[in-house]
């Protein structure tokens, strides 16, 4: 969120990316795991930086050659930085001669399946999105007054079989607890955690004439982190096809998790809306955030 305010809204960063670089955006949590190409690719550009103990994250920006040479590590999101960093390691590349040698195609021999999740076939892909509404102290601090306007964005996957119950016009239990446990999160400042089966204290979902209700209520045993929601939205189908899917939680959020750190003080207005995505989004492709090496325990 803090990049996509910062380094990425310069204009001249989003230019030099489009027409001198050819830019790729990762998961560092996956690539640093992959027992497959492309995840040895990555560690064999990364652990020539700072970040070299794949045990830890290795997140931040690299440049490096189509070979695997890094060119630069860093974790600073400066606009006027970056842009500099960017431009130096652009001319040394081309002072060098490094562009025009030949590099060896890279085929991905091995493709590591925790890693690499596809919908099933005849699913549907949800893009969900949160913000928090309100409860902020006002601040001058112009870091934390991005992560206070920010609107977060995951997808959720709906199974073929949870499709069809909702063409006959059901709510199956499973999608009800995925929906749950790994989307109704305060995930606005960073990864949140999931909420455990038995932290449901409450949860209800109903299907009727196109009019989907319900109401949550998720809680920690200590009582430190919990959300309190109802849900209203409508489903319409064309045949044996979901055409519309468009749910709105909304509700009081209390807590915080260790990356999503300055939540507003006590309970505090969250809304999260869920809409059929349409393919038209590059995003619409990545798999769950919840399903992160874990595929068969989100869908189950």
């Amino acid at each position: 969120m803090l990049d996509r305010e910062s380094t990425f809204a310069d204009p001249q960063i989003v230019k030099l990316l489009k027409t001198r670089f050819i830019p790729v955006a990762i998961d560092q949590a996956n690539q640093r795991r992959q027992q497959d190409t492309e995840g040895e690719f990555y560690r064999k550009i990364a652990g020539q930086g700072p970040r070299n103990n794949f045990q830890g994250t290795t997140q931040g920006f690299y440049i490096a050659t189509a070979a695997g040479k890094l060119l630069l590590y860093n974790n600073n999101r400066d606009p006027a930085k970056v842009r500099r960093l960017m431009q130096e390691k652009l001319d040394e590349f081309e002072a060098s001669g490094a562009g025009r040698a030949a590099v060896s195609e890279l085929k991905p021999t091995r493709v590591d399946p925790r890693y690499n999740a596809r919908l099933p076939q005849g699913g549907l892909v949800i893009r969900v999105q949160a913000k928090v509404l309100d409860g902020y102290q006002p601040t001058a601090n112009r870091w934390r007054s991005i992560f206070q306007s920010a609107m977060s964005r995951d997808n959720l996957w709906v199974s073929p079989e949870e499709h069809q119950a909702l063409v006959r016009g059901e709510v199956r239990r499973s999608l009800q607890e995925r929906i749950a446990r790994f989307h109704l999160v305060d995930n606005t400042r960073g990864e949140p955690p999931m909420w455990a089966r038995n932290e449901i204290q409450e949860l209800e979902m109903t299907l009727h004439d196109g009019r989907l209700s319900g109401a949550a209520h998720l809680e920690t045993a200590r009582g430190d982190r919990g959300f309190q929601a109802e849900l209203l939205g409508v489903v319409e189908v064309e045949g044996q096809t979901v055409v519309r899917f468009d749910l709105v939680a909304k509700g009081l959020f209390w807590g915080e998790g260790p990356y999503t750190r300055g939540a507003p003080q006590g309970k505090f207005p969250l809304g999260i809306s869920f809409t059929l995505a349409d393919g038209s989004d590059l995003a619409d492709e990545l798999p769950p955030q919840g399903a992160r090496g874990w595929l068969q325990g989100y869908l189950r």
